[in-house]
């Protein structure tokens, strides 16, 4: 067999490999239900509950962060978020969580907000909020 014809071969099989790592690797967006099913850290997209106090007291601590958000299925629940209070969540029309459930509570190490923008009606501001460190 040729030299070629065997790093051809190669090439090939690197790639199946990449395309298996992504495809497995995608992720999509879950519901607070199969968060308490799966115990991994998942996506779950939702709205903020504006009837429901947001907690932050940042002379209490500054990195507790603790609000209610309903997923796409209507399923509410309490949500801590190790970190500050991502300005204007109060305006945010969506957000996405990376996270996962320890028994009713979500831990959030992520916070992803789509916000309206106030320079266009039309468009869409997105602003991402880091945890400083995830306890479980």
């Amino acid at each position: 067999m040729k030299k070629s014809s065997i790093i051809l071969i190669a090439l090939i099989a690197v790639a199946i490999a990449m395309i298996l790592v992504i495809y497995t690797d995608s992720t999509t967006y879950s519901t607070f239900t199969e968060a308490k099913e799966k115990k991994t850290e998942l996506y779950v997209v939702g709205v903020l509950n504006k009837e429901k106090a947001l907690h932050y007291d940042p002379k209490t601590n500054a990195n507790h962060f603790s609000f209610y958000m309903y997923d796409n299925d209507s399923t509410e629940c309490q949500i801590v978020f190790n970190g500050s209070k991502p300005q204007d969540i109060e305006r945010s029309e969506q957000i996405v969580l990376t996270g996962k459930m320890d028994g009713n509570v979500f831990h959030a190490s992520k916070i992803l907000m789509k916000c309206p923008s106030k320079y266009n009606q039309d468009k869409v501001e997105v602003t991402e909020t880091n945890a400083t460190a995830f306890n479980n």
